[in-house]
């Protein structure tokens, strides 16, 4: 029989560094082990996959809603899957920022799962300019995404205040004592925390945060096939109070490379991210607080766009101004 397969969650809310996390670990990772990551994510059409498939793991997406709002059926699908398929010495789960943890740490632990996944540390990553919000100190599941992790990633602590982390510091002691807290910037956390155990006795105050908010399964369709007489798709997505339009475009759709950079810089929206094509190349777009990062990605099967935001988005009159960005469609 294999030896279980080490098994990471990597908590965190929106826009923390969770997927540029995953990124510095993966180019740090040993030449010999194999690893993989399940991704869920709650847009419709799924980026961080796209942002991670070049990092020499496999990727499994379960796009569309969160894992913990419905019955586990889709994230067994996916996760078995995914261990068939993959074989991975190490797995890492990725949770949508706005999903409550709890249910996903109870499927894990399942009898089902007992001789094939060993639990290693669990990681949240915070923003610590976030904790200073009220908000985000009194959101349920904010708050257990914390409680429920061993090791507490600071990112970001090169655009906060030294007053910030040790708000954060403080913040945390209160809600689940004995945690590790490290601080790091862009992601760049040492591999060796991955070595860190997973403790049992880590409970959610709020494990039902949002049970039942998914209205339907998470098996995202991805509807009709893009094809040149239609290259691209729309889709949106409500639930955790929170709003999401996605598209997808087929891989010969070009887009203007300015243009695009202008369009995702003046957009007022909690999360924006992208793969698209630009005449010389593919491109990944990450914007979060009005910081838009812009970096060369390798080549994608089709381009994707996902806004999220805690209010209504207006889908014709933001589809209107993307397409104002595209140099150039197939021809039919």
């Amino acid at each position: 029989m294999s030896p279980p397969v080490t098994t990471h969650l990597v908590m965190g809310f929106l826009g923390t560094g969770k997927t540029t996390l995953l990124r510095h670990l993966l180019a740090n990772k040993p030449e010999q082990e194999r690893w993989a990551i399940l991704v869920n994510e709650f847009g419709e059409v799924g980026i961080d996959g796209a942002l991670l498939t070049d990092q020499g793991a496999m990727i499994k997406e379960v796009p569309g809603g969160c894992l913990c709002c419905v019955s586990g059926l889709p994230f067994q699908i996916g996760l078995n899957a995914l261990l068939h398929k993959a074989r991975p010495d190490r797995l890492f789960i990725e949770p949508s920022g706005l999903g409550h943890p709890s249910r996903i740490m109870d499927t894990l632990t399942a009898k089902h799962y007992r001789e094939v996944l060993q639990l290693g540390a669990a990681f949240c990553v915070v923003d610590p300019r976030q904790w200073t919000d009220k908000r985000y100190q009194e959101h349920e599941t904010y708050r257990d995404q914390l409680a429920l992790a061993d090791i507490i990633v600071a990112n970001k602590t090169d655009l906060c205040e030294p007053e910030q982390l040790e708000a954060l510091r403080l913040g945390i002691e209160q809600i689940q004592p004995a945690q590790q807290l490290v601080a790091v910037t862009r992601g760049q956390l040492d591999p060796e925390w991955l070595q860190q155990p997973h403790h049992v006795g880590r409970k959610a105050k709020s494990p039902q945060a949002h049970a039942g908010n998914a209205a339907r399964p998470l098996i995202a369709d991805s509807g009709p096939r893009l094809s040149r007489s239609r290259p691209w798709r729309r889709y949106s997505n409500h639930g955790q109070d929170h709003y999401s339009i996605g598209w997808r475009f087929l891989d010969e759709v070009c887009f203007d490379l300015p243009a695009i950079e202008r369009f995702c810089r003046e957009l007022k929206v909690a999360r924006l991210k992208a793969v698209l094509r630009v005449a010389d190349g593919w491109r990944a777009f990450n914007k979060v607080d009005d910081q838009l990062s812009v970096y060369r990605i390798a080549p994608q099967k089709e381009g994707r766009l996902e806004l999220i935001d805690p209010q209504p988005l207006l889908a014709n009159s933001l589809h209107e101004q993307l397409m104002r960005t595209v140099s150039s469609l197939p021809s039919s």
